[in-house]
C-alpha cells in the first residue's frame, strides 16, 4: 500500500474524519521524520503532536488488528495489497467525495447546484410567459417551497434574453417606508433607478397635485422605460410584507393592475414583465373587483413528486431505488421541497445521522430532531392569532377531515399547515400533526403521563450522547454538533467560538494520586465549567442529563452553547458568542479552577504555575463562511491552547 491508500482507507473506514494534523502525522511518519521535525514544520506544539499521534497509533492498531507504531508504520503496510473488501470501501468513499458536493439547505438552490429539482411545467411556462409583452406571473407558495429558486431562473432566463432585470425584496424596506403611500411609492421607484444604474428624477416627475399613482406611472412610462433597449423584468419578491399594510396595499396592487392593463393598449408598457411572489393570502384585496392578483400566469409551487424524492436522494449519494426510504421519508414530510432536502443532507452531512432515516423520523416532530427551528416559526403567528391557533388545534387533533370558517381555513393553508380537500381540512404532513400534538399536549398539561414519557425519552437521547464520567457530550458528538453549529452560523453570518480547556500536568496527577482521585478530580473542574457556562450566558446548559432541552442548541434567541469533554484532560465549549464572550466565560473558567484548590505537589518538579491544579486555555471565534471548514475554528484554538501552555499555563490566550 501508498501512504495515500493508507489515508483514503483511514477515512473511508474511521467514524470521524481525519483533521489535518493527524495526516500531517502520518505522512510525516511514513517518510521516517521526527515529532520534532513536524511540530516545527507544522507549527504546532511537540507535545500536541505527540498526544496527536499516540492517538492515532492506537486507532490504526484497531483498524488492523494487531500493533502498529510509528517504527513499525511503513514497514508493516507497505508491502501489503488492498483486498477486495478495503478496495470497495475505498471506492464507496471515492464515489461520494466526488460526486456529491453537499449543500445545507439555506436559502435559494444557487442557477449551478446540483441539488435543484425542476417541477415540469412550472419553469417552462414562467420561461414562455416571461417572453410576452406586459406580462404578469404570479407565484404564491408557503415559505421555502421554492418560489426564490425559481425566481433565480426566472432572471437567469431573461438575462440569457438579454432583458435589463431587476429584483425587488420588500424585506429590505425600512417601516417607515410603510407609513403612507406617496413615501412607498417614491422608495418603490429610486430602489428600481438604482438597481438600474440609471440617475434618479423622481422630482422631474413627482406632483402632489396629480397624486403619487399618477406620478409613478408617469415615472416609469416616460423615463425608465423608454431608458432602456430591451423590456424589463421587474420580480417584486416577499409581497407578504405590504400585505401587513392594507391601505397601501390596496393602492400598490390595483396599481400593478392598470399597469397590466395599460399593456394591452400602450406599446411602452409591454416592455415591462411583472413577477410577483408571495406565501400569504391577501385578504385585504378581495374586497377589490376585479382582484389584482387574477391577472397573467399564476403558478402555484406543487410539492415535490415520489419520483423528485428519488432523484434527489440519488443526487444526495443515497441508494433510494426501492422506494421504501422515500415512502418513509414522505409519510412523515410529504414532498416539502426544504424538509426532504434537510432530511437528505441530516443523512449525508458530516454532521448527520450516518443514515440512519429510522432514527431521524423518530425524532423528527421532537425538539431534538432537525425540524425543531422550523416547526418553531409557526408557534408565535399561531399564537398570535388564537382563532387560528384553536382551529389548527381542531385539525391535528381530530380523526377525520375538519370543515372550518372559509377565511381561517384559507389562512391555515396559505401558512402550508393544512391541506384543503373541498371544504375539509386535514394537517399538511404529519409531521406536523405529530409536533403540534405534542406541544398543545404540553401547554395544557391534560397529560401528564405524555409528559413524563417525552422527558424520560429525552434524558435518554441526551444520556446516549454523554461521557460517563463526566456527563458532558462526548467527543463524537461534539464534531457531530459542531458541523450543524457552523452551517447555521454560516447561514446566519453570526459569530462561532470555540474554547479548549486542558488541566495542566494532569498526567503527572494521575500518576501521584492515582486513578480514582483523577477521576474525581475531572468530575469537579467539569461542573465548574458547566456552571460558569450557566451563571455567565444566563441559562441552564445543555451539556447535562437533568435538562429535557436539546443538549445541541437554544430553540430561541439565547446564545447557543454545547460543553463536551474533548479528550482526556480536556474540554470544549462551542458558543454561538463573539470572542470577548468568549474570553470572559474562559477567564472565568481558569479562576473558578483554581478556586477549588485541588492540592497537587509532585516531589522534584519544579517550575509549576501553582500548587493547586489549574487550567490552561486557548480560545478561536470567527464567523464561519461556506467556503472554510469547521477543523478551521478547532486548528485556531488548538493553537491558542498551545501559545497559553508555552507561556507558562494557567492562562486564557486568544488566537
Amino acid at each position: 500500500m501508498t501512504i495515500e491508500e493508507v489515508l483514503l482507507l483511514l477515512k473511508a473506514t474511521l467514524p470521524n474524519a481525519l483533521t489535518p494534523l493527524q495526516e500531517i502525522v502520518l505522512r510525516s511518519a511514513w517518510d521516517g521524520k521526527t515529532y520534532g521535525s513536524v511540530a516545527s514544520e507544522a507549527h504546532y506544539g511537540e507535545e500536541r503532536v505527540r498526544k496527536v499521534a499516540s492517538h492515532l497509533w492506537q486507532l490504526l492498531s484497531e483498524v488492523w488488528k494487531e500493533p502498529i507504531n510509528k517504527s513499525n508504520f511503513r514497514q508493516t503496510l507497505e508491502p501489503r495489497r488492498l483486498n477486495r473488501a478495503q478496495q470497495q470501501v475505498i471506492r464507496e468513499f471515492n464515489r461520494t467525495a466526488i460526486a456529491i458536493s453537499l449543500e445545507f439547505p439555506c436559502g435559494p438552490v444557487s442557477l449551478d447546484s446540483r441539488f435543484y429539482i425542476p417541477r415540469p411545467p412550472i419553469e417552462q411556462l414562467a420561461y414562455a410567459e416571461i417572453a410576452q409583452p406586459g406580462s404578469v406571473i404570479c407565484i404564491k407558495a408557503p415559505k421555502k417551497m421554492g418560489k426564490s429558486s425559481l425566481i433565480l431562473r426566472i432572471l437567469a432566463h431573461a438575462a440569457n434574453l438579454e432583458y435589463s432585470t431587476v429584483s425587488l425584496d420588500f424585506q429590505q424596506a425600512d417601516k417607515a417606508v410603510f407609513a403612507n403611500i406617496d413615501k412607498f411609492l417614491r422608495w418603490f421607484c429610486a430602489n428600481i433607478t438604482q438597481k438600474l444604474g440609471l440617475q434618479p428624477k423622481l422630482n422631474d416627475y413627482w406632483n402632489e397635485e396629480i397624486g403619487s399613482k399618477v406620478s409613478c406611472s408617469l415615472y416609469f412610462q416616460e423615463y425608465l422605460l423608454p431608458s432602456l433597449k430591451n423590456p424589463l423584468v421587474l420580480v417584486l419578491n416577499e409581497m407578504d410584507w405590504v400585505f401587513e399594510y392594507p391601505e397601501i396595499t390596496d393602492e400598490f396592487l390595483s396599481l400593478l393592475r392598470f399597469w397590466y392593463e395599460q399593456a394591452k393598449g400602450v406599446e411602452i408598457w409591454q416592455k415591462l414583465r411583472l413577477v410577483l411572489a408571495y406565501s400569504t393570502e391577501i385578504f385585504v384585496v378581495l374586497r377589490l373587483t376585479p382582484s389584482p392578483f387574477h391577472i397573467g400566469l399564476p403558478l402555484k409551487l406543487p410539492p415535490f413528486t415520489k419520483e423528485q424524492v428519488q432523484d434527489l436522494a440519488q443526487r444526495h449519494g443515497l441508494d433510494w431505488t426501492n422506494g421504501s426510504e422515500v415512502e418513509r421519508l414522505m409519510a412523515m414530510v410529504g414532498g416539502h421541497p426544504y424538509l426532504v432536502r434537510l432530511a437528505l443532507y441530516s443523512l449525508m452531512g458530516k454532521g448527520g445521522l450516518q443514515r440512519d432515516l429510522e432514527q431521524l423520523l423518530q425524532q423528527a416532530p421532537t425538539e431534538t430532531g432537525i425540524y425543531n427551528e422550523y416547526l418553531r416559526q409557526y408557534v408565535l403567528p399561531l399564537r398570535e392569532q388564537p382563532e387560528l391557533e384553536a382551529a389548527f388545534a381542531e385539525v391535528i387533533f381530530a380523526t377525520s377531515p375538519v370543515k372550518l370558517e372559509p377565511v381561517v381555513a384559507y389562512k391555515l393553508q396559505s401558512m402550508g399547515l393544512v391541506n384543503l380537500q373541498g371544504e375539509y381540512c386535514t394537517p399538511t404532513y404529519e409531521l406536523y400533526r405529530l409536533y403540534f400534538r405534542q406541544l398543545k399536549a404540553r401547554q395544557n398539561g391534560n397529560n401528564s403521563r405524555v409528559n413524563q414519557l417525552e422527558k424520560e425519552n429525552q434524558q435518554l437521547r441526551v444520556l446516549s450522547s454523554l461521557d460517563e464520567l463526566t456527563q458532558l457530550i462526548s467527543r463524537r458528538n461534539f464534531h457531530t454538533h459542531l458541523q450543524i453549529e457552523w452551517q447555521k452560523a454560516t447561514c446566519n453570518c453570526t459569530p462561532l467560538s470555540l474554547i479548549l480547556c486542558d488541566i495542566d500536568y494532569f498526567k503527572i496527577y494521575n500518576k501521584n494520586y492515582g486513578n480514582t482521585a483523577g477521576d474525581d478530580c475531572l468530575r469537579q473542574i467539569a461542573k465548574v465549567i458547566d456552571n460558569c457556562v450557566k451563571r455567565l450566558l444566563g441559562y441552564s446548559s445543555f451539556s447535562q442529563v437533568s435538562t429535557v432541552k436539546s443538549p445541541v442548541c437554544t430553540s430561541d434567541e439565547r446564545t447557543s452553547v454545547l460543553v463536551a469533554r474533548y479528550g482526556g484532560e480536556e474540554f470544549a465549549i462551542l458558543a454561538q458568542t463573539d470572542a470577548m464572550t468568549a474570553i470572559s466565560i474562559a477567564e472565568n473558567i481558569r479562576e473558578q479552577v483554581k478556586a477549588l484548590e485541588i492540592s497537587c505537589e509532585y516531589p522534584g518538579m519544579g517550575g509549576l504555575p501553582a500548587n493547586v491544579l489549574t487550567v490552561s486555555l486557548g480560545v478561536a471565534s470567527m464567523i464561519p463562511e461556506s467556503e472554510t471548514e469547521p477543523e478551521t475554528l478547532i486548528n485556531a484554538a488548538e493553537k491558542a491552547l498551545i501559545q497559553a501552555k508555552r507561556k507558562g499555563r494557567d492562562r486564557v490566550v486568544l488566537k
